[in-house]
């Protein structure tokens, strides 16, 4: 089990995450492509999948193509970018996904920025 595995409790495979969304899977391998979704390989399998949280009903959770953006230009690639997320911050407090999900984007994506260099 990578580490990246651990901090996230619910996993989507994509095929769920198409479903949800009512697209077809090519396009949702489009989106973890083009930065609009996180993916990683998980399991025995090695499926890839998308944290649950990213997923808000019938949509991707609006702050997370920008913050993933961000995320990139720091230098992470998808898990890297994953397991920053899902580690608790005492700062915060929290982690920084929970911040994204109570709409504090612009905090995190400053932190998310501040760590390129």
């Amino acid at each position: 089990m990578s580490n990246v595995e651990t901090v996230v409790n619910t996993w989507l495979p994509l095929p769920d995450v198409a479903e949800m969304l009512q697209l077809p899977i090519t396009r949702v391998h489009a989106l973890v492509k083009d930065g609009s979704l996180l993916s990683a390989r998980i399991g025995e399998r090695n499926i890839r999948a998308v944290p649950a949280e990213f997923i808000a009903g019938d949509h991707i959770l609006d702050s997370l193509r920008g913050t993933i953006t961000v995320l990139r230009d720091a230098g992470f690639n998808d898990e890297e970018a994953i397991q920053w997320l899902y580690t608790p911050d005492e700062s915060l407090p929290g982690r920084p996904v929970d911040a994204l999900i109570a709409g504090r984007k612009t905090e995190i994506r400053r932190r998310a920025g501040a760590l390129g260099w």
